[in-house]
């Protein structure tokens, strides 16, 4: 089944506020609705990309101490 521009444009906002603590991102649909699906989930796969770089970033920083 295919996502809707729509479902695509929350996946989007809720990558944005996946961490606690940090304002909440709103996005106005109508910013997004000019973009094709292909964009949109363009988007999407940058947004997991940077989030997972960042886990393995993270990750280095905490085993740094585990060797010490």
């Amino acid at each position: 089944m295919e996502s809707t521009k729509e479902q695509l444009i929350n996946d989007i906002q809720n990558l944005l506020n996946r961490y606690d603590g940090l304002k909440p991102t709103v996005i106005n649909p109508a910013m997004l609705a000019f973009m094709d699906r292909e964009t949109l989930l363009q988007i999407i796969h940058s947004l997991l990309k940077q989030q997972e770089n960042c886990n393995k970033d993270n990750e280095a920083w905490v085993q740094q101490f585990k060797s010490l």
